[in-house]
C-alpha cells in the first residue's frame, strides 16, 4: 500500500513542478554532480509559500487556481496575516506585537497555483485520524497536555518546566519538523554533502540530522530519538531519506499550534530532487497506520537563496522560563483571590 500512494504522489509531485523544467537546466548533462559524483543539493533553501497545507474547504474540488483567482487568494491571505491593526481591543493589540517586519510567510502561492501543499490524497487534506489515536489524543487535552510530550506552541500548563511544551522550551517544533513545513519565519534549510553523508540543517531551532548514505540498517528499535533515526539512498537523482525510531514524545505529525498521534510507530520518507538550478522539489510522506487511516504527501518546492544562515536564537539557557513560571504562578494567585468572599 505505502509504495503505490507513495508512486502516486510522486507522480504527482512532479507534475506539480513541470512549469519549472522549462528553466535552464542545472548542468550540461542534467543534474549538477559533487567532485564524488552525487546530485549536487548544497546550498542554502527557503521553502516559505502561502500556499496552505491542506485544501480550504471553500475550494473543494480544486486543485488549481487561476492567475485571476490566485490573485484574489493571496491579497486576502496577505491582509488575514497582517497584524499591524488595531481592531478586536487591548487584549488583541497586545497579543498582535509583532507587525510584518517581523513575519516571514511569504506572499506568494508556489509558482504553479496549487490550493493545497498536499498532492495525495487527491481531495489536498489530511487523511482521518484512526479512532483509538483521536481518543488518545482527546485524552491527553483533557489532563492538560501529559509531559513535554505537549509539543504545541500554546497550551501547555506551566506546573513546571517539565510541563512546557518542546516548542515554547525552543527545543524542536514550529517548522523544523521533520517532516518540514512553512510557516511564519526561518523558513530555510541549508543543506550540506560530503562522500557517504548529507547533513539537514534547519534555520528554526537550529535542528541538524547527519544522515548516512553508506546503506546501515537503522537502530535498534529500542533506541528512540526526537527528530528519528535517518538512513538516506539515492534513488536516481533524487536524495531519499527514510526515518524511524522516533520518541512518543514528539508527535506523529504537527504544525504549529497543533499535534496528531504518537510518533512511536511514525514511518517518515523525505524525497529531495533538484528540478532546477534554482529550485528543489521537497516532498514527504507520513505513513502511520496507528494514527492516520491513510498514508498521504505533500510537496514543497524550495527555492535556491543566498546566505548567510543566521543562529536561531530563542530564549537561550532557558532563561526565558522564570518568566514563563512565575507568569503561571500569578495568573493562579490571581484566580485563588477572585474566589476568596
Amino acid at each position: 500500500m505505502r509504495s503505490r500512494l507513495q508512486g502516486l504522489s510522486r507522480a504527482a509531485a512532479v507534475a506539480l513542478v513541470a512549469c519549472l523544467a522549462a528553466s535552464a537546466p542545472v548542468g550540461a548533462e542534467g543534474a549538477a554532480r559533487t567532485t564524488w559524483g552525487d546530485p549536487d543539493l548544497r546550498g542554502i533553501w527557503d521553502f516559505r509559500t502561502i500556499t496552505p497545507l491542506e485544501r480550504p474547504s471553500s475550494l473543494a474540488g480544486k486543485e488549481f487556481l487561476s492567475d485571476e483567482e490566485a490573485a484574489v487568494f493571496e491579497e486576502q491571505t496577505l491582509e488575514r496575516l497582517d497584524f499591524d491593526r488595531r481592531d478586536g481591543g487591548s487584549r488583541f493589540d497586545v497579543e498582535r506585537a509583532y507587525n510584518n517586519f517581523w513575519w516571514d510567510w511569504g506572499d506568494k502561492l508556489t509558482d504553479d497555483k496549487r490550493t493545497s501543499l498536499i498532492v495525495d490524497p487527491p481531495d489536498g487534506r489530511i487523511p482521518a485520524m484512526v479512532p483509538e489515536a483521536k481518543d488518545a489524543d482527546r485524552a491527553r487535552r483533557r489532563s492538560g497536555g501529559g509531559p513535554v510530550r505537549e509539543r504545541v506552541l500554546i497550551g501547555s500548563k506551566a506546573h513546571g518546566p517539565e510541563d512546557l511544551g518542546l516548542s515554547e522550551r525552543c527545543l524542536l517544533g514550529f517548522n523544523s519538523g521533520p517532516p518540514m513545513l512553512p510557516s511564519a519565519y526561518n523558513n530555510n534549510l541549508q543543506l550540506f554533502q560530503s562522500p557517504g553523508y548529507v547533513v539537514l540543517l534547519n534555520e528554526m531551532i537550529h535542528a541538524a540530522r547527519v544522515i548516512p548514505l553508506d546503506g546501515r540498517s537503522h537502530l535498534d528499535g529500542r533506541i528512540r530519538q526526537w527528530m528519528g533515526d535517518s538512513r538516506g539512498r539515492w534513488e536516481g537523482d533524487t536524495l531519499v531519506v527514510d526515518s524511524t525510531n522516533f520518541t512518543d514524545k514528539t508527535p506523529s505529525f504537527s504544525g504549529v499550534i497543533g499535534a496528531m498521534g504518537s510518533g512511536e510507530t511514525l514511518h517518515l520518507i523525505e524525497r529531495f530532487t533538484r528540478v532546477s538550478a534554482d529550485t528543489l522539489l521537497y516532498e514527504f510522506t507520513i505513513d502511520d497506520p496507528h494514527t492516520f487511516t491513510a498514508s498521504w504527501t505533500a510537496a514543497i518546492p524550495m527555492k535556491k537563496t543566498d546566505g548567510p544562515l543566521f543562529e536561531y536564537a530563542c530564549h537561550e539557557g532557558n532563561y526565558g522560563m522564570a518568566n514563563l513560571l512565575s507568569g503561571a504562578r500569578a495568573q493562579e494567585e490571581a484566580a485563588a483571590q477572585s474566589k476568596k468572599p
